[in-house]
């Protein structure tokens, strides 16, 4: 999927519910992995993930979305394609659980985003940019992801925010203008995905959330995308979860 011509990816415009907040579980069933709650269920997510854990090493927080990057895409190349932008490469971890902990709103680019964000382990505002900005696209010509994102941000959405981009280079390249611009994010969580500006909207994102000092988490080369976005905030969710229980410091 690329961002150019946007047509798979405003899939719910007549939908008006744009936030989901976490699920109650009738069960009782404790917090597990792609929202698992039965035996069976956990047992696969816990032993697939076990086989990552003997591909990826487990030393630091940055190593755990190291490994969901492996989990996410299926691929045990891909630990190595991942990139921290921080002060060390845990920061960006370290920031996104903390803002989850302090039930900061979750902002995606599109609808397959946030579908994946987990509903458990976190009283985070999950929305999405798409559906947002229609008379900016139409009056400037711009995709509609990258006037969703601009639309958001003059009501302040991202400031503080969990911001992921999984799909949409130019959603990006706009949240890489607007923190040029003063937003700050809490974290950002860019993979998009494609073969037209997907891997320079990253590499900007790179480097202005350095110049700016915000946490990213992004990863080099064409490949990238939803699942892998959604896949890595959840594992933000995860460190958060067991910072809770006492498991990890942040």
């Amino acid at each position: 999927m690329n961002d150019t011509p946007d047509t798979t990816t405003d899939d719910d415009a007549t939908t008006t519910d744009d936030t989901t907040t976490d699920d109650d579980d009738p069960d009782g069933e404790a917090y597990a992995d792609l929202g698992a709650t039965t035996e069976a269920a956990m047992d696969i997510a816990e032993t697939s993930m076990d086989r990552v854990h003997e591909i990826v090493p487990q030393e630091t927080l940055a190593d755990r979305l190291r490994a969901k990057s492996v989990h996410a895409t299926g691929d045990p190349e891909f630990q190595h394609l991942v990139r921290f932008t921080g002060g060390d490469e845990s920061e960006p971890v370290r920031a996104g659980a903390r803002a989850v902990l302090n039930e900061r709103p979750i902002v995606t680019d599109i609808t397959m985003v946030k579908s994946g964000i987990t509903g458990r382990g976190h009283d985070c505002a999950v929305r999405k940019a798409i559906g947002n900005g229609a008379e900016l696209a139409a009056e400037t010509g711009m995709t509609r992801t990258a006037a969703a994102v601009l639309e958001l941000d003059r009501e302040g959405a991202y400031d503080g925010a969990i911001a992921v981009i999984g799909n949409a280079p130019t959603a990006a390249l706009a949240l890489a203008d607007c923190i040029e611009d003063g937003t700050w994010p809490a974290v950002v969580v860019a993979t998009p995905v494609g073969f037209v500006k997907a891997a320079d909207s990253r590499e900007r994102i790179r480097k202005v959330c350095a110049e700016h000092g915000v946490p990213a988490v992004t990863n080099v080369g064409r490949r990238g995308g939803s699942g892998l976005a959604a896949g890595l905030t959840n594992e933000l969710v995860h460190v958060a979860s067991d910072a809770r229980d006492g498991a990890v410091e942040l």
